[in-house]
């Protein structure tokens, strides 16, 4: 029996070998991730993402996960579902409503910016990392897991204040993560004697084309949302086409399709007197491109990797959880929180987000010295919370409490 057992193993690994990387591995994995996922939903109260992740963990730990840098279908699917996810919660973000609520902004910019600076200590002056790779890590660790916000929240607590606060700040963190990235970027290719108005234009016109792809977007869904029902099966597939054609146009124009995306959510929200009220992901297409993102998050990593960066990855979580709950916690009350959201929130603002997977494809092809020590801290950082993050917010979440309004709480509209 045991030598039968070690044959079936041995054939299964190679025939797994034999299968990486090609269509038909990938089309497994998709198989696996959908399978799993109905099996937690059916028998747990945890949501199907979970089971996307569990099955991109398992094939990560027999050695046949998702190869970075993304390239090809992986990578379009991963930024068509990342941009879809962004373009959502973007769109959730009520930009004046969050300027008025002083407490709310300065938890989103703290949390954010004091994690990124206490990151950044620790990578260099605690573990004697190079400047250059902690600010990377620091920057690639600045927006908010967008699976968290976009899917996970949402399904584990509905339309509650941590789900409506964790999209805000999502949103805000993303923004200011991927413009600080493309500052940083900007910094470490260009020459020592650079001119400064050079510098300045490789920064602006990648931005004035990513403005002018949100603004075009935003105008036209807007038309679209005026002209016919939401849930009208049209309707919805066209908005989808529209956000597709313009992410693919964004690199085109070497700008960054991810901020397209979120600057176009954040913009309609503007526009538009009432909330977003499309289906959630877009109906099933966009369901579809949801579970392959987190079926290839959960893959995306080696055990190779976390060997390499897991000590660091660990200690840049511990040091995010502190900074982040601490600035969560301190203006809680003003905010509007009690301790049970304080602390979930705080969780759901820990681990880092599934963006960094697109971004360090393009740090390895730009900058792939400088991508070689970061690439294991980043992938481990994600590996470690993925599948505990859903275990402890629910248990958070649900746990009893009372809610602590201030005396001028103020509601989102």
């Amino acid at each position: 029996m045991t030598a039968w057992l070690e044959t079936l193993l041995d054939g299964l690994t190679q025939l797994a070998l034999q299968l990486q990387g090609t269509p038909l591995g990938f089309a497994l994995l998709l198989v696996a991730g959908a399978l799993a996922g109905e099996w937690v939903a059916r028998y747990s109260r945890l949501p199907r993402a979970v089971g996307y992740l569990a099955a991109g963990t398992v094939a990560a730990a027999l050695g046949q996960g998702l190869n970075l840098p993304l390239h090809g279908l992986p990578r379009l699917l991963v930024e068509w579902a990342l941009a879809l996810l962004l373009f959502e919660v973007g769109s959730r973000l009520r930009l004046r409503w969050l300027l008025h609520n002083r407490a709310l902004l300065l938890t989103s910019l703290g949390e954010c910016l004091l994690a990124a600076a206490g990151s950044w200590l620790l990578l260099h002056h605690g573990l004697g990392l190079p400047s250059e790779v902690a600010a990377m890590v620091a920057v690639l660790g600045m927006p908010a897991a967008i699976t968290v916000a976009g899917r996970l929240a949402p399904e584990l607590e509905g339309s509650g204040q941590v789900s409506q606060r964790l999209a805000s700040f999502t949103a805000l963190s993303t923004l200011l993560g991927l413009l600080s990235l493309q500052a940083l970027r900007a910094y470490l290719q260009g020459d020592a004697g650079q001119d400064p108005m050079a510098l300045l234009a490789s920064l602006l016109l990648p931005l004035g084309a990513a403005l002018g792809l949100a603004g075009g977007l935003a105008l036209s869904v807007g038309l679209v949302s005026r002209r016919l029902e939401p849930a009208n099966e049209s309707a919805v597939l066209l908005v989808l086409g529209l956000l597709l054609v313009a992410v693919n146009l964004a690199q085109l124009l070497s700008a960054s399709p991810l901020l397209v995306a979120l600057l176009a959510g954040v913009l309609l929200r503007e526009r538009e007197p009432r909330a977003w009220a499309w289906p959630r992901h877009f109906g099933t297409a966009g369901a579809a491109l949801v579970l392959v993102l987190f079926v290839l998050l959960g893959s995306a990593w080696s055990p190779a990797q976390l060997a390499a960066g897991g000590t660091a990855a660990l200690l840049l979580l511990g040091c995010r959880l502190v900074i982040k709950g601490t600035v969560v916690g301190l203006l809680a009350r003003p905010a509007g929180l009690s301790l049970r959201q304080t602390l979930a929130l705080s969780l759901a603002l820990t681990p880092l987000s599934a963006t960094s997977l697109v971004l360090l494809s393009e740090l390895q092809l730009s900058l792939p010295l400088l991508a070689a020590q970061t690439v294991p801290i980043v992938v481990a950082a994600l590996a470690l919370l993925e599948l505990a993050l859903p275990l402890l917010l629910q248990l958070v979440l649900h746990a009893p409490a009372q809610p602590v309004l201030p005396r001028s709480a103020k509601v989102n509209p």
